[in-house]
């Protein structure tokens, strides 16, 4: 770290002349990549994370940055390693993430380790709960979320930040682009690594973990990006998109209480993926625009499973390494019209390839494959200048293409029965402005979700029969809110949600003696109210909080529990600035008591977190912070049996240099 903070300081005084003769870009921010926005109107609240907070709140990654936000609870998934989040009680196969309306969740089961999509290259994050665009496609059960990426606005930009951080981590990201007029482009790098988690003092050692160095915790991601793009006139606009992300990480074993919970030795020697993708935006006409997008997603890894807490064999019945290989080939077409001048209609086509490979090292390739298309139509209905409608109905089709079962006792390989199931979707949104300062919204939405890869076929290590019939999840939801806003000071806003769940996946213990099985048995109710307070009561003062209670009932089944949700959730931040060169960021976090099991036998205890960062500005184009996380150090868990980190450290330099010619 000495070492670290002596590079700073030269790095300072270097760049601080230099960037003296830059122009003042404390005004302006990084444009937004608008070809991959999804929305249905300007109307329509969506939750917004944008670069701005992300920065002010030290979030390096994707499941750091929608923590500020509310009805979202970060779930860390600690048998996997993998930082997850739920939405208004919905987990992530049911609110798909995208990359500019591209998805990007795994298609064998899709989840997606938010951990290991940095922030660097991302703009704004979008998110949309019950009500959500019919141009996302199938599976927006609970909602969606889109990482929307950057844009340069200048004739040259440059960003870049070096930082280290407690564990002995480091940081590094760079991102280059121009905008000359017609053409545009912009290319990043970034790594994020740490050695390991440094453990809460409060921490009680023992066999298993002999000191305050969170064993096998390491990570390390690296992440590149290139965009080009040519924009011809004013309203058309055509891009080329390569992402590409490399990772590695260990997994901490589990140091619970729980007789019963099989202890694991994993590490994941990389973690890869990578997009290729086109977006473009063609006027027809004058009153019309057709959207295309098309993609290739790639999704590589490697899982080793070890014999013991050294990591250094693989003798056990137990230890094997299993990899995954994946790729989904898709497209869509989004068709916008301003028919007449009181409606705009949106119609959506989507077709999706998923394709997913595994074994285990020794055994023989197993292949999955589905296609799934939707067609959607939406309206946005404005009768008068306070009121606004907006009707959606779409109809999807998953089909499988090809499924193999593997028998390892004769060394067999066999396919499953081919199957197919149809979903039809349909909401409704209202929006009334009572006045300048209050407006009101009503959705209704009735969505689903298809079964995933996993949900069909997986024999879960041998405790569960596959399901290759299951049918989708529906669920309804309902939403009430307001946003009201007072004297340019405050903006409030409360959203009271009713979610009733149809149909719902879940796990039948039992059904071929000890043997479980996915089936279509329940129905469940999720329900709560979700508030948010921007307050500025003077100019250098900014007041945040959020507020989210949820109430998850299993009608079907009320001795299962829900998991991984906690009842209430606050966040909440304030930012004062001194002289406009330092700014002094406090921001906490309150989580209650979670289940980490359906039988209530794990349950990890509420906890608070506060953290704090100052900003230094040594010119317009520099500035310096420093930061502490769980400054209290508190000993906590959000999965029961495994330990988030301690009191950690953090420093960085930021510099943004933009050209004084703007496009």
């Amino acid at each position: 770290m000495n070492k670290i903070f002596t590079l700073l300081l030269i790095l300072i005084t270097g760049i601080e002349s230099f960037a003296q003769e830059v122009t003042d870009t404390s005004a302006i921010s990084l444009k937004t990549y608008t070809l991959g926005e999804v929305k249905v109107s300007t109307t329509v609240d969506r939750a917004t994370v944008d670069a701005q907070k992300m920065q002010v709140y030290n979030a390096k990654d994707v499941s750091s940055a929608l923590r500020t936000l509310p009805s979202i609870v970060i779930s860390a998934s600690g048998s996997r390693n993998e930082s997850t989040i739920y939405l208004r009680g919905f987990d992530i196969r049911s609110v798909p993430v995208y990359m500019d309306g591209i998805p990007v969740y795994v298609p064998y089961d899709g989840y997606v380790d938010l951990a290991r999509f940095t922030t660097f290259d991302i703009s704004r994050i979008d998110v949309s709960k019950g009500f959500s665009s019919m141009s996302y496609g199938a599976n927006t059960i609970g909602g969606a979320i889109n990482l929307v990426g950057m844009k340069p606005s200048q004739r040259f930009e440059l960003n870049a930040k070096v930082g280290a951080m407690s564990g002995q981590g480091y940081e590094t990201r760079i991102n280059m682009g121009s905008n000359l007029g017609k053409v545009y482009f912009q290319t990043g790098f970034s790594l994020l690594q740490k050695q390991y988690v440094p453990l809460s003092a409060n921490f009680d050692t023992s066999s298993l973990q002999k000191d305050h160095h969170l064993n096998n915790s390491y990570q390390k991601d690296i992440k590149g990006s290139i965009k080009i793009g040519f924009t011809p006139n004013a309203t058309d606009e055509y891009s080329l998109n390569y992402q590409y992300s490399h990772g590695n990480k260990g997994n901490p074993i589990y140091m619970g209480s729980d007789k019963n919970t099989k202890v694991r030795y994993w590490q994941w020697p990389y973690w890869d993926k990578q997009s290729l993708y086109y977006i473009s935006n063609t006027r027809i006409g004058k009153k019309s625009d057709l959207k295309a997008r098309a993609y290739y997603d790639q999704f590589r890894n490697e899982m080793s499973s070890f014999d013991n807490n050294t990591f250094s064999t693989q003798n056990k019945a137990s230890s094997f390494n299993s990899l995954y290989n994946d790729y989904t080939l898709g497209g869509n077409l989004e068709f916008a019209s301003d028919w007449n001048p009181k409606n705009h209609l949106k119609a959506s086509l989507h077709a999706k390839n998923d394709n997913h490979s595994e074994h285990n090292v020794g055994e023989p390739v197993r292949h999955f494959a589905d296609n799934t298309f939707s067609l959607g139509l939406e309206d946005i209905f404005k009768p008068g200048r306070r009121v606004s409608f907006i009707p959606g109905i779409s109809y999807n089709l998953r089909k499988s293409l090809q499924a193999q079962d593997y028998n390892s006792s004769e060394s067999t390989i066999s396919n499953y029965p081919k199957n197919q199931n149809t979903a039809a979707n349909i909401q409704f949104a209202s929006y009334y402005k009572i006045s300048d300062a209050i407006n009101l919204n009503f959705n209704i939405a009735y969505k689903s979700r298809f079964a995933t890869m996993k949900d069909r076929y997986s024999y879960r290590m041998g405790t569960a029969i596959p399901n290759p019939d299951l049918k989708s999840e529906t669920a309804m939801n309902l939403e009430l809110g307001s946003t009201i806003e007072l004297d340019d000071k405050l903006n409030f806003r409360p959203e009271f949600f009713y979610n009733h769940l149809y149909n719902t996946i879940q796990m039948v213990s039992n059904v071929q003696g000890d043997l479980s099985q996915m089936r279509n048995t329940g129905e469940s109710v999720f329900k709560g109210i979700d508030l948010s307070i921007v307050y500025q009561p003077v100019k250098v003062l900014n007041l945040y909080a959020t507020y989210s209670y949820i109430r998850r009932n299993n009608i079907s089944n009320p001795e299962i529990l829900f998991i991984d949700v906690p009842d209430n959730k606050l966040f909440a931040s304030a930012e004062y600035s001194i002289a406009k060169k330092m700014i002094i960021t406090l921001f906490g976090e309150y989580d209650s008591r979670r289940n980490n099991a359906s039988d209530g036998t794990r349950v990890s205890p509420g906890y608070f977190v506060m953290n704090g960062q100052l900003s230094y500005h040594f010119v317009h184009s520099l500035t310096a912070e420093i930061g502490v996380n769980n400054m209290f150090d508190k000993s906590y868990t959000i999965e029961e049996g495994y330990p988030q980190a301690g009191r950690t450290f953090y420093v960085s330099l930021y510099f943004n240099l933009l050209s004084k010619t703007k496009r």
